[in-house]
């Protein structure tokens, strides 16, 4: 060690040494974290919220917003379509973001991918699929695009100073800010985004239903949303499991989920399932997957084979069923088993004006209104003026109109280019503006003729510039615009709905699993956690119990090889598992590692084992501060595969004891000091929560803790006068040492 000293001060010594000859000094900067985050951390996540992840009110983020826009420059929208590398080389000038980013955003946007329900590019090439995660898209040199005609809604209205223009990256030229979508498109198009801290997870809904609703909504912004819009639309297809409430939340905040399943048919000749749509969010390898691994665990008996039969026709996923096999009963395990059915899960998260929300369906249609208010209120701003000043050239024609003759001696007499229009300024008393319209006049068009017809204009032009300026003044006729608009996209662009609905509570209930026998079992827990399940023939064989070195029973009770255990660990948490998910035991052997089987957090250690049955008891959960709570086991039963339930339990005492209740019993309380109380559960009213801090039972003193509570049967109290009480919490009596049982005295002892 003090080599190692010497040798660490030499080295130090050197250094300073190398520092002096240099003429330099080293020197530590110390920053508050803070500060940090501040200067170097929030610029990156501001730029990824408001510049990358998050949608906006258009329903595009700026990666789709500068490639739909470069091709629209590019003239790609009524053109022939070009190779897919030319559209990426071209976006690069709007995005410097690669080659690879750029042509992977246009690959969702295609209609080849199937991943939107309107899709903005027409595409002729392989583009992969949403629906799977192994078929890649060809490389952009062997494929061609050209935008969809949809996107005329996208860029009708953009060079009428609908929406603000920024610089690009370096500034050698503009980009809009916004596209002015005729229609909503945020609710259209899905889309999803993963910022710093927050997200993004917005389904697509049908164009034809948007658009009614937003109709509705324009109308009477009370109306009933569901009524026109009533869920989601995939193009994918599958059906979404409807709960009408859980439906209803989710519009009205934006956030929830759903369940979406696939669809299928049976082929009676064939003896084969077909699935041809799945749900948006799953793959047909992971679906595949998925029924492998349950057909090699024996859990799915009724499947022969599976194989994916997808072609030019579509999706198609066969499944070859055995003999007798109930394809009803099949697909309802699997549903439950298997991606076949999945969730979608809605985040809302709109950027609004910079700034991210997260809105409800009612939210976000009165953001776009009130846009595209702006942009039609632009667009026909736009236009005013240019009539205007058309009108304006116009009444300069007409003052012409009075004397041609004059106009052509005016231009022929003047010596000097330059004094043109100042003299036709002078002459008619007209303006510059006006003056340099009639000087630009073709010869062949100084007749008569054709400056009457230009002329003859000005009545139209004045009736179409008073009914400009009477519609900006009118916020319903601007309304109606908007409203003409969508009802024009519903008949252009017809969009039948590709997911169909089955409400919830119209499903037949699902099967009870059959893949496990059910007979009768003994469990053994030991302190340490490790489980044994054992056959009643197996017990009687040999029932002397082995357990590792310093370890010992903790619980023991009898059950079926299909019910369910809670473990109750240290941590606030409860691990829900079948015991059919165990091997069975012989009582020679140790058992599982509960820690392990159920991966448990590092150092969480298991306090309690409960067989749930079928829900109807009751557990009484005793904590070190003298307190106990009586909680029903059905505020544990979940409706979904939860293994791990967290806040389980009140986390204001350490957990000492949890005991299952089947009716009132009395039990004793002892307490590290040595007093012990009889109480009868009856006492202890039920509690529906389960983060309840219970009732007190024992009065401690502040140096000790409740120690341990159990059934009176189990102790070797024989006084029982001296240590019942009638009601709680109480302090309870010092015990006697005839009282002290054995299995008390070991307790106090520890």
């Amino acid at each position: 060690m003090a080599r190692k000293s010497k040798k660490a001060s030499e080295t130090q010594k050197r250094g300073a040494a190398a520092e002096n000859v240099m003429g330099l000094r080293a020197e530590v900067l110390e920053q508050p974290i803070t500060e940090t985050l501040e200067t170097n951390y929030m610029p990156y996540a501001m730029s990824v919220i408001v510049s990358r992840a998050i949608p906006e009110i258009d329903g595009f983020k700026p990666s789709h917003r500068k490639l739909l826009y470069t091709m629209y420059k590019m003239g790609l929208l009524s053109g022939a379509r070009t190779k897919s590398a030319n559209i990426v080389g071209q976006t690069m000038r709007l995005n410097p973001h690669g080659d690879a980013a750029i042509y992977e955003t246009m690959v969702r946007l295609t209609r080849g991918c199937e991943a939107l329900n309107v899709p903005f590019v027409d595409s002729k090439g392989s583009f992969g699929k949403v629906y799977s995660r192994d078929m890649a898209y060809a490389a952009s040199r062997y494929t061609e695009a050209k935008l969809a005609p949809i996107c005329a809604e996208l860029f009708g209205d953009i060079d009428k100073d609908t929406v603000d223009f920024a610089d690009n990256y370096d500034g050698t030229m503009k980009e809009p800010t916004l596209l002015p979508t005729a229609f909503p498109n945020v609710l259209v198009s899905a889309n999803t985004g993963i910022a710093v801290g927050m997200a993004s997870q917005i389904c697509g809904f049908n164009l034809a239903e948007v658009c009614e609703t937003a109709i509705n909504y324009i109308r009477d912004p009370e109306c009933d949303l569901m009524a026109t819009l009533p869920a989601p639309d995939f193009p994918t297809g599958g059906e979404i499991v409807m709960d009408t409430e859980a439906m209803r939340e989710i519009y009205r905040t934006g956030r929830g989920s759903f369940k979406v399943r696939s669809r299928w048919r049976y082929d009676a000749k064939a003896n084969i399932i077909e699935v041809y749509e799945i749900p948006y969010t799953a793959t047909v390898e992971a679906i595949m997957d998925k029924v492998a691994e349950l057909v090699k665990a024996g859990k799915c008996r009724e499947i022969a084979d599976m194989r994916d039969e997808t072609d030019l026709g579509g999706l198609k996923l066969a499944i070859d069923l055995k003999r007798g096999a109930d394809p009803e009963k099949l697909m309802a395990k699997l549903f439950k088993l298997t991606p076949l059915m999945d969730s979608f899960a809605c985040n809302f998260n709109i950027l609004i004006a910079g700034t991210p929300r997260v809105m409800g369906v009612g939210e976000i249609l009165g953001e776009w209104v009130s846009w595209r208010t702006d942009c039609v209120k632009r667009r026909i701003y736009f236009d005013l003026r240019r009539k205007k000043e058309k009108l304006h050239l116009l009444k300069g024609l007409a003052k012409i109109l009075l004397d041609i003759d004059k106009a052509i001696a005016i231009i022929r007499n003047t010596e000097r280019e330059s004094d043109v229009v100042p003299n036709l300024m002078e002459g008619f008393g007209i303006d510059k503006v006006q003056a340099e319209y009639v000087a630009e006049i073709k010869l062949r068009n100084i007749n008569r003729e054709y400056i009457l017809k230009r002329t003859g204009e000005t009545e139209a032009l004045e009736a179409e510039i008073a009914g400009l300026e009477d519609t900006l003044a009118s916020r319903h006729k601007i309304q109606n615009v908007i409203v003409g608009e969508l009802r024009r996209i519903i008949k252009q662009y017809p969009s039948p709905r590709k997911s169909g609905i089955v409400f919830a509570d119209e499903l037949p209930d699902e099967p009870e699993d059959e893949g496990a026998p059910d007979y009768p079992v003994n469990v053994f827990v030991s302190r340490e956690g490790y489980l044994k399940k054992i056959t009643p023939q197996s017990l009687r064989m040999s029932s002397e119990q082995k357990y590792k070195e310093g370890d010992g029973p903790m619980t023991q009770f009898e059950g079926t090889n299909r019910g369910e255990i809670l473990v109750f660990t240290d941590r606030q948490q409860v691990y829900k598992a079948r015991l059919a998910d165990f091997e069975d035991t012989r009582a020679s052997q140790l058992g599982t590692y509960l820690a392990s089987k159920l991966n448990m957090d590092s150092g969480e250690a298991v306090k309690a084992v409960l067989y749930a049955g079928d829900y109807s008891g009751e557990a009484l959960l005793c904590f070190a501060n003298g307190k106990a709570a009586r909680l029903p086991l059905s505020v544990y039963e979940t409706k979904t595969n939860r293994k791990k339930l967290v806040n389980a339990y009140s986390d204001k005492s350490p957990l000492v004891k949890v005991m299952p209740l089947a009716g009132d019993v009395e039990c004793a309380a002892i307490s590290t000091e040595g007093r012990a109380l009889i109480f009868n559960t009856a006492l202890l009213a039920p509690k529906a929560s389960k983060s309840t801090q219970g009732v007190g039972v024992m009065t401690l003193k502040p140096r000790y803790s409740l120690a341990d509570v159990r059934p009176l049967a189990d102790t070797g109290i024989k006084n029982l006068a001296r240590y019942r009480v009638r009601s709680l919490p109480a302090a309870g009596a010092l015990l006697k040492d005839e009282d002290r049982g054995e299995k008390q005295l070991d307790m106090l002892e520890e």
